[in-house]
């Protein structure tokens, strides 16, 4: 694995490259936010995981993912806070970050969260490939049917009423699958941690709110909202009062 480290603390920077090595994966570090974001852009494709401090020296962490974000919507970030504010950590996970870890923080428990990522950030890329010979018939081959929706794991794409849900983040697309899977099935916050994140959060369910919110935005851009809250518990797709287009 590659990871891009933006980190201004170079005790944490030496104490994580450490652990890296003994995983095996390769790092670099970048020491504020205007390095980030060059050694990000100069090769894009290289890396497979960015773990982003908020507080950085020019740009900050905020600044930064929504430059990544402009270029990728699917590198995995991890980003590291030191601030216990939850509009900052929601706010993190708005501009693109997939999880935070507050500091100070164990190594041990940053290390499982980025094998959490980086595994389902490649189940996510092995799905987009599609089925080699069959590739040609992925876009008519969907796994979740409703009335008005439709989702292709293969090709990573969502319908609403045929109109294609544009932009989704890995995360965004396994969280979508998940509740639209089991039809107006309440799933509680702390069940969607455990089937989209694949981890504990240990009681945080911020993250869920967070994603929830972004990917009603993008529903909403082309049909109805199929998300719902149930209050006091969590969400659920439902599409019943959904009207279908006539072609």
């Amino acid at each position: 694995m590659n990871i891009l480290m933006v980190e201004d603390n170079t005790s944490v920077s030496e104490m994580m490259g450490m652990f890296f090595k003994k995983e095996g994966w390769d790092v670099t570090f970048a020491y504020d936010g205007n390095d980030a974001v060059t050694e990000f852009t100069s090769k894009p494709e290289f890396w497979d995981l960015i773990i982003l401090d908020l507080n950085l020296p020019g740009l900050d962490g905020m600044q930064v993912a929504v430059k990544i974000r402009e270029i990728t919507s699917t590198t995995p970030i991890i980003m590291l806070t030191a601030r216990d504010s939850e509009s900052d950590q929601v706010l993190g996970l708005e501009m693109g970050a997939d999880d935070y870890v507050t500091k100070p923080f164990s190594p041990i428990t940053l290390i499982a969260r980025i094998k959490a990522l980086h595994r389902r950030a490649e189940v996510s890329g092995s799905a987009s490939k599609g089925n080699g010979n069959a590739a040609n018939d992925a876009h008519e081959e969907f796994d979740v049917v409703t009335r008005t929706f439709k989702l292709n794991s293969n090709t990573r794409e969502a319908y609403l009423n045929d109109k294609l849900i544009k932009d989704l983040t890995p995360k965004e697309f396994d969280l979508l699958k998940v509740l639209a899977n089991k039809q107006r099935q309440v799933f509680s916050r702390e069940q969607l941690l455990q089937l989209v994140w694949d981890y504990e959060y240990f009681g945080d369910e911020r993250t869920v709110d967070a994603h929830v919110k972004k990917l009603r935005q993008k529903i909403e851009k082309v049909g109805p909202q199929v998300i719902q809250t149930v209050w006091g518990v969590g969400y659920k797709f439902d599409d019943s009062s959904v009207v279908e287009e006539q072609a």
